[in-house]
């Protein structure tokens, strides 16, 4: 009988109760504050936002190393060292952590890594279904596997729109000019991620609910997904009845399983508290 393990990084933001219920394996991602550097997941997200606060410096983020994922594929071998380990990879084009895999994985015959193409809800998606995959097919071979996991990919979609812009500026992704304007035009920028890159879209105008309630409109609708599943991104700061509207809107389009993911020291470093995001696949 086939066995697999799978490892990922703490970027995809997954809950601790799934990573328990299918026995991931995590390899951390790290934020540097100054001069100090902390894995991913290892402090609450609200550091973050105390540190910028107060000091006015964004902290720094990082893939993982290579020592990261020999470390975890140790893990994995204690646990069972018959098992095929499957990396589901953090977007590769966004990190170094695929490359790092690659190096930890050398010597090794029972690594098999895939670039989900990625990041937070997108990736907890791609490795979650590919854990309730495996639970159905526990006998599937490898090749199997893999086209399921890229037919995951192929169809994955995502869009978030950042709490505030004041950390895209502090990062160097916005200038002071740009800032500026979009301050005073109240406008929400929507990023998306597409084939792997986090790229910038549209502009919404408005307050974050009229925002998040189009971002949402227009992402159910422009194209037909897949509505067993959707997953919503939140961090400190986002308003609980907008968080009960958009809960409503996807209820009232059909969608069955609905879950929050709280973003986590990296994407929250990029984008600040009181972000939202959408993620599902498109339908087959």
């Amino acid at each position: 009988m086939a066995r697999y393990a799978i490892v990922t990084e703490t970027g995809g933001d997954i809950p601790a109760e799934h990573v328990e219920r299918y026995g991931l394996e995590l390899a951390p991602m790290h934020v540097t504050f100054g001069e100090k550097s902390f894995d991913d997941g290892a402090f609450p997200v609200s550091d973050i936002f105390d540190h910028y606060r107060a000091t006015g410096d964004l902290p720094r983020t990082s893939g993982c190393t290579p020592q990261d994922f020999a470390d975890t594929f140790a893990r994995v071998d204690a646990r069972d060292p018959e098992a095929t380990i499957l990396y589901l990879a953090y977007s590769a084009c966004t990190t170094c952590s695929f490359e790092s895999a690659r190096m930890a994985a050398e010597g090794r015959d029972n690594v098999v890594a895939i670039d989900t193409k990625s990041v937070t809800a997108g990736l907890f998606l791609v490795v979650t279904n590919t854990a309730r995959f495996l639970e159905e097919h526990p006998d599937a071979e490898v090749d199997e596997v893999r086209a399921f996991v890229d037919s995951q990919v192929a169809r994955s979609r995502m869009a978030f729109i950042p709490g505030g812009l004041e950390f895209l500026r502090a990062g160097g992704r916005l200038s002071n000019g740009a800032y500026l304007g979009a301050q005073l035009l109240r406008i929400k920028p929507v990023i998306e991620i597409l084939d792997g890159k986090l790229v910038a879209t549209k502009k919404l105008r408005g307050s974050m609910e009229k925002a998040v309630l189009a971002l949402v409109g227009d992402f159910i609708t422009r194209e037909p997904l897949d509505r067993s599943r959707v997953a919503l991104i939140r961090n400190e700061g986002l308003d609980e009845t907008l968080q009960r509207q958009v809960v409503e809107k996807l209820r009232d389009a059909g969608f069955q399983e609905i879950e929050w993911i709280e973003t986590g020291g990296v994407i929250s470093s990029h984008c600040g508290p009181g972000s939202f995001g959408i993620a599902s696949l498109a339908a087959e």
